[in-house]
């Protein structure tokens, strides 16, 4: 049986990241859809191969802000003028495109975009497209961990939703000042769904985390494990250590069965499609058996 947890939780942030590996937003609200928060991961940007290309191979991406409007998705860069990229869909012929082993159908957006890209990033973007996940085409999340039940999600690495708490940021930044490191935000992590919670990587016992209202619920299904993008300043695109917080978590142990460094959880949504989530939101959650 599934014991339900005492500890008083809420939510402490929202955050979307419309094109993958570019700058997030915050939000004080957001509507829940089975894929994730509406509007994330939506866009993603590709190589001449098609490939997905993320901060783990061009950390300058984090200095590319993000916006959207009522009708447009904006992007920003502090060397040269926004550009618009309107949310109704495009038309015209599909491509397939990659996302880890996943292939994908997508939408390119127009050549401006690319041009816009190297404008801001110089050569190191050149020949990137902004592609848009073609919502009629699903992409299964990986079907281990779903026990039976099925998701997809957009450009996401692999599940709809990630999860992660203040305590276990808490404990993570303790370590590292006690190892003469410097504490990190957790924007280096982008998680959707920040969880405020004194209890450090107690997330890694929940099974489900439902509103105390009952009107949405989550299903947690695997940790996450983190690559070197937690080592990029989310606003610089610096690296200040190249070895933190990676090597202060493989340290911790976080998931002793697993090898390498875990922070957070990956999620699908139960139920509440359609729901809004909002800050301070009052959660609960049950634990797995142990």
């Amino acid at each position: 049986m599934n014991v339900a947890a005492n500890t008083a939780l809420s939510i402490a942030e929202l955050n979307i990241y419309p094109v993958k590996s570019l700058q997030g937003i915050r939000l004080s609200q957001a509507e829940l859809t089975p894929t994730g928060l509406a509007w994330d991961r939506r866009w993603m940007l590709v190589d001449t191969q098609q490939r997905f290309v993320t901060q783990r191979q061009l950390p300058a991406l984090a200095t590319v802000g993000v916006a959207l409007t009522h009708d447009a998705l904006v992007l920003s860069h502090p060397d040269t003028a926004p550009i618009s990229v309107p949310l109704q869909e495009p038309e015209g012929n599909l491509r397939i495109v990659q996302v880890w082993n996943d292939h994908c159908k997508a939408w390119p957006e127009s050549d401006a975009v690319t041009q816009w890209l190297e404008a801001a990033l110089g050569e190191s973007a050149k020949g990137l497209q902004l592609v848009r996940f073609a919502t009629r085409f699903e992409r299964s999340v990986e079907a281990e961990f779903l026990e039976g039940d099925q998701a997809h999600t957009h450009f996401a690495d692999g599940y709809p939703f990630l999860i992660t708490t203040t305590g276990s940021l808490s404990a993570l930044n303790a370590a590292l000042k006690a190892n003469g490191s410097e504490p990190v935000p957790m924007a280096r992590f982008r998680p959707n769904i920040v969880v405020e919670t004194p209890s450090a990587w107690a997330e890694d016992a929940w099974q489900t985390l439902d509103a105390k209202s009952g009107v949405f619920g989550f299903t947690l299904r695997k940790p996450c494990k983190r690559c070197k993008i937690t080592t990029v300043d989310q606003e610089t695109a610096g690296i200040p250590d190249p070895a933190e917080p990676l090597k202060t978590l493989i340290g911790l142990k976080t998931q002793p069965a697993l090898k390498g460094g875990y922070f957070g959880q990956n999620a699908t949504l139960g139920s509440g499609e359609g729901a809004t989530l909002r800050l301070g939101d009052e959660l609960v959650v049950t634990t797995r058996a142990s």
